[in-house]
């Protein structure tokens, strides 16, 4: 088989290339470093293994030679094997050690380049290496050299002399050192310096100064290290998004959380998942659907519950021809038309209440209503209905359980340590509040996806500080968006 080296990027895991998916998607053993985002192993399957190589100041968990024998050892015995090392392999990754070692074993390898730090840090902090008129030509350096070659291979004032862009890495320690041999070495104390530590991360950090001063500017590790004239531009874009720098809890289940979570991400949030519940299935027993006039679901969980349910049952969409079908939300509707199906009534908010306001009266006496949700749910509808002149039979189609959050997450809500909370039915709040406890003051803030959501957010003590005008998951970023301030601490 192969041992492929791949480059998992600088830390935004979106940053890994496709052929990096695509190796990770089919590994057996995953050799990783410390990565920036647990994201990049859950791309590997369930089963393969999992081996850890990553070292910290002062803490290695496996040194390179080791590595290597690591790598011989699995590729010689035929296994799929994935070496993910941060930024690229081949730039002061020490990849080509392990290449050798490799290719010195007869074993077959292949490199997957990754995006360095060196280019990504600065880009992300609004930098570009290169600027026309500025800039013509970047170095990249390291700043941390192997102590056992019992001699230095840089030449700063030589560097200096080059002029163009340098970028250092691994120097953030020696950083005070570095300057000075720089400014020896002829560049102007006045040259700017831009220090981007955890660049492309949700928690970047962009120090600026100067040559003359960047040794008491309180640069710390990592940091991609930027000296010249570009080091002046701020074409800021990733730290000026509205949420960067803000963390935010989701209480979604977590088959559900996707969506919300890429879109907080998108505007600059770190996003922690708290999933307050799970979906779980129910024992599922269809009745005859042609004895229905209507048939009416309240949430996309509801419609892929029921469309598994004639799945199983050996039958497909054509099951419901005849029927009208009403939904709340466009959530719902969106998901029943992927299985294409068009609903037939969505009320204008979408909340039962409205539905229920919407809803023809009968045509006939005793006409039936086929109520298909949660297993726990409000009474609104079924009761409403059957005040209507409608024959209502509830079917549960699946449940909501307590789920169990990471604990350390857990203890990080606790501590105090996130902005906001985000509720997307009762359910979450229920339960995210026997997980959670009190939670600490001042109290995050507290967004709801509607009043339903807000009433029983009060119910558990909570103050609500915006609720979606829209009940949808863009109503409940928008509404979040428009804390902005608060959460920043400015209002």
């Amino acid at each position: 088989m192969t041992v492929w080296l791949v480059g998992a990027g600088p830390g935004d895991p979106k940053l890994l290339t496709r052929r990096g998916a695509e190796v990770l998607a089919i590994a057996e053993v995953v050799v990783h470093d410390r990565l920036a985002s647990d994201a990049l192993l859950d791309l590997a399957p369930p089963d393969a293994r999992r081996i850890s190589v990553g070292k910290a100041p002062g803490a290695v968990e496996m040194d390179q030679d080791a590595i290597n024998a690591l790598l011989v050892e699995e590729g010689r015995a035929g296994r799929r094997v994935v070496r993910l090392k941060g930024g690229d392999p081949f730039v002061f990754g020490r990849g080509g050690e392990e290449a050798e070692a490799l290719a010195a074993a007869g074993v077959r390898f292949e490199v997957v380049p990754g995006v360095t730090s060196a280019i990504a840090a600065p880009a992300y902090a609004g930098i570009p290496v290169t600027h026309r008129g500025l800039s013509t030509h970047v170095t990249i350096v390291t700043g941390h050299e192997d102590p056992q070659k019992g001699r230095t291979d840089v030449d700063w004032q030589a560097l200096a002399r080059a002029g163009g862009t340098l970028v250092i890495l691994m120097g953030a320690a020696r950083i005070a050192d570095i300057a000075a041999e720089l400014i020896a070495g002829g560049r102007s104390p006045d040259t700017p310096v831009a220090a981007v530590r955890n660049g492309t991360r949700t928690d970047q950090s962009t120090v600026r100064a100067t040559l003359g001063t960047i040794g008491d500017a309180g640069v710390t590790a990592p940091s991609a290290i930027v000296i010249g004239e570009v080091a002046a531009l701020d074409l800021a874009w990733f730290e000026a998004r509205p949420l960067f720098g803000r963390t935010i809890v989701i209480t979604r289940a977590r088959e559900q959380a996707s969506g919300l979570r890429q879109r907080l991400e998108e505007l600059g949030a770190r996003v922690l998942e708290v999933p307050a519940i799970r979906i779980e299935p129910v024992d599922l027993q269809l009745p005859d659907l042609g004895a229905y006039e209507w048939l009416v679901l309240t949430s996309p969980n509801g419609v892929e519950a029921l469309f598994g349910a004639l799945a199983r049952a050996g039958r497909d969409a054509r099951a419901l021809a005849g029927l009208c079908i009403a939904v709340i939300g466009p959530g719902t509707a969106d998901a029943l038309a992927r299985h294409g199906v068009r609903a037939d009534l969505l009320p204008e908010r979408f909340v039962a209440e409205s539905l229920l306001e919407a809803f023809p009266p009968p045509e006939r006496s005793g006409a039936r209503v086929l109520l298909a949700r949660a297993e726990q749910a409000r009474d609104v509808l079924p009761d409403g209905l059957t005040e209507r002149g409608y024959t209502v039979d509830v079917l549960p189609v699946y449940r909501t359980v307590r789920a169990d959050p990471d604990p350390a997450v857990l203890a990080q809500v606790r501590d105090g340590g996130v902005d906001a909370v985000t509720f997307t039915s009762s359910s979450t709040v229920k339960n995210f509040c026997a997980v959670v406890g009190q939670l600490p003051e001042p109290q995050p803030t507290i967004v709801t996806i509607g009043p339903i959501t807000s009433q029983t957010a009060r119910e558990h003590g909570l103050r609500v500080d915006a609720e979606a005008t829209e009940h949808t998951i863009p109503g409940l970023v928008d509404a979040l968006l428009g804390c902005v301030s608060h959460l920043r601490g400015e209002g």
